[in-house]
C-alpha cells in the first residue's frame, strides 16, 4: 500500500532530475562502432544517487539496476500486467493471497561465476526490507524464507496479491551475499556495502559495472559470464544531459538514445532518427479539496461535478502533445485494472452549468496550487494550469492559479491545505494497488482532506479491490472503484503525458517501460 513517505520521491522526480541537468553532458564517447565491439550512449538528465540496488529508487538507477542485477520476476518487454519468470522459474500465490512460493531455476551465476543459491535471494531481499532504505516499504510485512535450496516463500499477514507485481522491480535484484558481506553488507542499518556496489557488481544480470558517477556518467559493461541472451552492445554509456543538449547530440550522433525530451522537442526530428511516443504510466489529476475548514465550496459534490464536466480533456491533451493519452480513471492504461477509454470524461459546458446551479455556489472563486517549476515527462503545469482557468470560466468558476516552489506546493498538498490541486502520482510498483492511495483515509485521500468514514460506498470497494486475489477479480474490483471514485470522489484524472524516446535507427528494441524506463539489454543494433 503507498501509505508512505516514498510518494514525495516520486512526486520530486521532475524536479530533482531538472536540478541534475546543468551538471555533466560534455564527456566525449565514441558512438556506436564496429569492430572492436559496439557501444550505446544513452543520454538522460540523472535522477541517480546509488548503484546499491537495496538503497536505489530514482529512474537512472532503476536503468542501471535492470542492466546489472536480476530479480526473481521480471515483465515480458513493456508488458507490466503480467510477471514472467526470471531467476525464478515458476511462482505460486496461495489462495488466500498471503503466500507466495517460488522455484528457482538452476545453472544462473554471478558475474564472478559462482552459482545464484536461495541463500543469496534471502539475503538480498531481507537486506532490502530491514536497512530501511527508500524501497524497503516494497517489503514491508513480507518474511522470507528459504524452503529448501530452490524454494523460497514470502509471508504476508495480509493478502499480498501485489507481490509477483513488485518482485521484478529492479531494488530487489539479487546480490552474490558472499561478495557483498566480504564489502560491509550486514542487512540492517548499520550496512556499509553501499560504496563498493557504486564501484563493483555483485549482481547477475547481462551486465556490470565499469565506471560509476552520480553526477555525470555510467559505464557498464557486458558480464562474460551471463547465462542469458547476451546483448548486443559491448559497452553502455549512460551520460547526465540537459534535454536541449540531448537533442542535439542525437541529431549529431554523439549519442544514439536520448530519454528526456519533450513533446515539442520531438517534433521534426530528421528522417534518420526514430520516435517512441507511449503514454507514460504519470496520471496528472485535479482534486477537490473536501475539508469544510480548508474550503467551504470544493466540499460540495455538485461543485465538482461541475468541474469534471467543465474541463475539456481535448484540449489538455492538444496541449500535451502526440503520444499523450487521456486518464480515464487514476489508474494508468499500462496496469492491470484500468478503465477502458471510452469510459474516459468528456466536456459537457451545460452539465456543468447545471451542475454549479444545482450545487447552489454561485460564481465561487476558487484558489488552484500546483508547483511551478516541476515537469512531467517535460510538460509543465503552468499551462495546464492556464488551460483549466480557461475552461472553468466559461462555467461560472473563477480559478485563481498559485503556482509555487515544488518544496512549498508539495508541503501544502502533502498537509492537505490545497483547496484544489493540481498533481500528477507515478506507480510506485505496476500494480493497481498502489492506487488505493486515492481513497478516503488514504494518503492521497487524505492530501484531499477526505477522511476515513467519508464515502462509506467508495470505501467498500477499496476493501474489495485490496483483498481480490485473481487477475479478472482484480481487474473487475479496481474498475468498479475507479467507476465510483469518477462519480462521487474527489478527483478528476486528466492525462497521462507523452513519454518520448529518440533513438538513431540503427537501435533496435527500444520499448517505454514503467518501472526502469528502457531495458538496456533489450536494446538490438543493426
Amino acid at each position: 500500500m503507498a501509505t508512505r513517505s516514498q510518494t514525495a520521491a516520486v512526486l520530486l522526480a521532475g524536479a530533482l532530475a531538472l536540478a541534475a541537468c546543468g551538471s555533466g553532458g560534455t564527456s566525449q564517447t565514441p558512438a556506436a562502432s564496429g569492430g572492436g565491439g559496439k557501444t550505446l550512449v544513452i543520454d538522460t538528465s540523472f535522477d541517480l544517487k546509488t548503484a546499491d540496488p537495496g538503497r536505489t529508487y530514482e529512474p537512472t538507477g532503476l536503468i542501471v539496476g535492470k542492466a546489472v542485477y536480476e530479480t526473481l520476476l521480471t515483465f515480458d518487454g513493456s508488458d507490466v500486467t503480467k510477471p514472467v519468470p526470471a531467476l525464478a522459474e515458476s511462482y505460486e500465490l496461495s489462495e488466500d493471497g498471503k503466500t507466495l512460493t517460488l522455484k528457482l531455476k538452476k545453472g544462473p551465476t554471478f558475474a564472478d561465476g559462482s552459482p545464484i543459491t536461495a541463500d543469496d535471494v534471502v539475503f538480498s531481499l531481507n537486506r532490502v526490507r530491514d536497512m530501511k532504505g527508500t524501497p524497503s516499504f516494497l517489503l514491508d510485512g513480507v518474511e522470507v524464507a528459504k524452503t529448501d535450496d530452490s524454494t523460497i516463500t514470502l509471508t504476508s499477514k495480509a493478502p499480498n496479491p501485489a507481490l509477483p507485481y513488485i518482485l521484478p522491480n529492479p531494488a530487489l535484484g539479487i546480490l552474490n551475499s558472499k561478495v557483498a558481506k566480504e564489502h560491509g553488507a550486514t542487512a540492517d542499518a548499520q550496512d556499509k556495502a553501499e560504496q563498493y556496489l557504486n564501484s563493483s557488481s555483485a549482481g547477475s544480470g547481462p551486465y556490470t559495472i565499469e565506471a560509476f558517477n552520480v553526477s555525470s556518467q555510467v559505464t557498464l559493461k557486458a558480464n562474460p559470464k551471463y547465462y542469458g541472451t547476451k546483448p548486443a552492445y559491448d559497452k553502455v554509456v549512460i551520460r547526465n544531459v540537459e534535454a536541449a543538449t540531448q537533442k542535439l547530440n542525437v541529431q549529431r550522433g554523439d549519442s544514439q538514445v536520448a530519454l528526456n525530451l519533450s513533446g515539442d522537442q520531438v517534433t521534426n526530428m530528421p528522417s534518420t532518427l526514430q520516435v517512441k511516443k507511449t503514454a507514460s504510466a504519470n496520471v496528472i489529476f485535479l482534486l477537490a479539496n473536501q475539508d469544510s475548514g480548508v474550503s467551504k465550496t470544493t466540499p460540495n459534490a455538485k461543485f465538482v461535478e461541475a468541474v469534471r464536466k467543465g474541463v475539456d480533456y481535448a484540449g489538455l491533451l492538444e496541449l500535451a502533445g502526440e503520444g499523450a493519452g487521456q486518464a480515464p480513471g487514476v489508474i494508468p492504461s499500462q496496469l492491470l485494472g484500468a478503465l477502458p477509454p471510452e469510459q474516459a470524461a468528456k466536456r459537457d459546458v451545460e452539465g456543468a452549468k447545471a451542475a454549479l446551479a444545482a450545487s447552489g455556489v454561485s460564481n465561487p472563486t476558487v484558489k488552484l496550487e500546483y508547483p511551478s517549476e516541476l515537469t512531467v515527462n517535460g510538460l509543465s503545469f503552468q499551462p495546464l494550469a492556464e488551460r483549466i482557468q480557461a475552461n472553468l470560466k466559461e462555467v461560472g468558476i473563477t480559478v485563481d492559479l498559485q503556482p509555487a516552489p515544488v518544496t512549498t506546493a508539495l508541503d501544502n498538498y502533502r498537509n492537505g491545505k490545497e483547496e484544489m490541486g493540481l498533481w500528477y502520482w507515478g506507480p510506485d510498483y505496476p500494480d493497481p494497488s498502489d492506487y488505493l492511495a486515492f481513497a478516503p483515509g488514504k494518503t492521497v485521500g487524505l492530501r484531499a482532506g477526505w477522511k476515513e468514514g467519508a464515502a462509506k460506498e467508495i470505501e467498500a470497494a477499496a476493501d474489495k479491490a485490496a483483498t481480490a486475489i485473481g487477475d479478472e477479480a482484480r481487474k473487475a474490483a479496481y474498475a468498479d472503484l475507479q467507476t465510483k471514485l469518477n462519480t462521487s470522489g474527489p478527483f478528476v484524472p486528466l492525462i497521462q503525458p507523452s513519454q518520448n524516446i529518440v533513438s538513431a535507427a540503427s537501435v533496435t528494441g527500444v520499448e517505454y517501460h514503467p518501472v526502469w524506463t528502457v531495458d538496456v539489454a533489450d536494446l538490438g543494433a543493426k
